[in-house]
């Protein structure tokens, strides 16, 4: 038999321990993940191989110096990244809150009050035959505590949901870095583009004008009219027309490169040719399975159904009893000369109770409504979510096999007509070719070199933006 004596504090002590019991119940069923039949390889893919450049870190990806300069001052300085930084703090701070969310408010107060009756009052009259005054002070000092126990699991609910939005901060962080270290190495690349079109303009402008002199000697000596000077001369004007062009691209792709760094419009340091550079290794894509632990876009649209499954847990436990506890206790006298005398001094008050939410109860059911339907909006997004990755990584990896073949056939082309202009105008030297046939072997030329820089430059787009779609780019 129990030695504590049957009191209110026992019987609230004994409830509280029956409730407690009952708030390990959850009052809402989660919403598993969907299970989603993704396939065993990509479509695009040529082998099945396990292996995914997304676990590689971006250094090991992009080898070039001067890009990973870029990144380096991209990934610390990048205005959209520090914003998501910002984002994780804040996410970090709720979740240090909703940790406290068990733990009762405490509070203190300190404070005096004087009143002074009405002399023809019974409180008058009994302050001055008694006390011998007509005004009567009250001193307080007391600690007050408040406190509701987790009956049906909003505080956890709430604390789920915070860390639910911490780790989507994470992953935000995670996927804007990942679009910012493909932003800056397909700009990289296609400033590298713009440089070598600009010297394949520059080099047929001197070309044309070689020819475009001896066209008007051959004129001077009547041996060409003057039709073929002047197509020359508007042959000359196309090329030349070319590099305030290409200039202008560079300067935009430079200032677009530098405000992605974080600093202000500016010139960019690059090394190498496009046609030498070499293509980063694609080892190989995965599998679709792994899209839901690499890419940050997804793994975020799976923790967004952890925080809807938290909401709709806490807007249901709304709709139930709240059991509240407060408690004041302190010092208490009516003259400051007594406030010390102890035990006399010492006050103590404790209650508990049920609310039950009644013509408020419609509004909290529309929000539980609400964060269901939201729930299944989310599962929805990330079904979504799962197909877009799947088709960026199909398309990448067909991008890349194909710009592949391209690539060879067009270096080929312009080796071709590269001596297809050299021949022509050989034998217009020699009067064994005409002037339309230069014009037409320098136009080819000069458009399949500028076709070459573009297919190089959406090879190298292509390989950046299949590291970008398996997850890769973040570490």
């Amino acid at each position: 038999m129990s030695n504590l004596p049957t009191t209110p504090w026992r019987r609230l002590v004994l409830g509280l321990a029956s409730l407690l019991v009952v708030a390990a119940c959850k009052v809402s069923k989660d919403v598993p993940l969907p299970t989603l039949p993704l396939p065993a390889t990509y479509r695009t893919a040529l082998t099945a191989d396990t292996n995914s450049v997304a676990s590689l870190p971006w250094r090991s990806f992009f080898t070039e110096p001067a890009l990973q300069q870029l990144l380096d001052s991209a990934t610390v300085r990048n205005n959209d990244l520090q914003l998501a930084l910002q984002n994780i703090a804040s996410a970090q701070a709720t979740l240090r809150q909703a940790r406290l969310g068990y733990l009762p408010a405490v509070t203190l107060q300190a404070g005096v009050t004087t009143n002074r009756p009405s002399g023809n009052s019974l409180n008058g009259i009994s302050l001055t035959q008694f006390l011998g005054t007509k005004h009567i002070e009250d001193y307080n000092l007391a600690a007050a505590l408040s406190w509701e126990a987790d009956i049906w699991g909003k505080i956890r609910s709430r604390k789920q949901e915070a860390l639910a939005a911490y780790l989507q901060s994470q992953e935000a962080r995670k996927a804007v870095q990942t679009q910012v270290v493909a932003q800056v190495a397909q700009g990289y690349y296609n400033l590298l583009m713009l440089d070598t079109q600009l010297a394949v303009a520059r080099r047929n402008v001197a070309l044309t004008d070689s020819t475009l002199r001896f066209t008007r000697l051959q004129f001077t000596a009547g041996q060409v009219t003057a039709l073929a000077v002047q197509q020359i001369e508007a042959q000359r004007l196309t090329a030349a027309g070319l590099v305030p062009q290409f200039e202008q691209a560079i300067t935009v792709q430079e200032n677009a490169l530098s405000i992605l760094a974080g600093r202000l419009p500016g010139d960019i340091r690059r090394s190498g040719n496009l046609l030498a550079l070499q293509v980063p290794v694609v080892a190989a894509a995965g599998v679709p399975a792994a899209l839901l632990a690499h890419r940050p876009d997804v793994r975020s649209a799976e923790l967004a159904l952890d925080r809807a499954n938290a909401t709709v847990g806490y807007t249901k436990a709304q709709l139930y009893p709240a059991l509240s506890i407060t408690a004041q206790g302190g010092l208490n006298a009516f003259q400051a000369s007594n406030w010390f005398s102890l035990p006399a001094s010492l006050f103590g008050t404790a209650f508990a109770g049920l609310t039950q939410p009644l013509f408020q109860r419609g509004a909290l059911r529309t929000q539980y409504q609400q964060a269901q339907i939201d729930r299944e909006r989310t599962v929805i997004e990330f079904r979504q979510q799962v197909l877009v990755a799947v088709g960026e990584v199909s398309n990448a990896l067909g991008q890349v096999e194909r710009t592949q073949t391209q690539q060879a056939l067009a270096t080929d082309r312009v080796r071709t007509l590269r001596e297809a202009t050299k021949n022509a105008n050989l034998l217009f030297r020699s009067g064994l070719a005409s002037y339309l046939e230069v014009i037409t072997a320098q136009s080819n030329a000069l458009q399949s070199e500028l076709e070459l820089a573009s297919l190089k430059r959406t090879q190298l787009e292509a390989t950046v933006e299949l590291y970008r779609a398996v997850g890769g780019g973040w570490q």
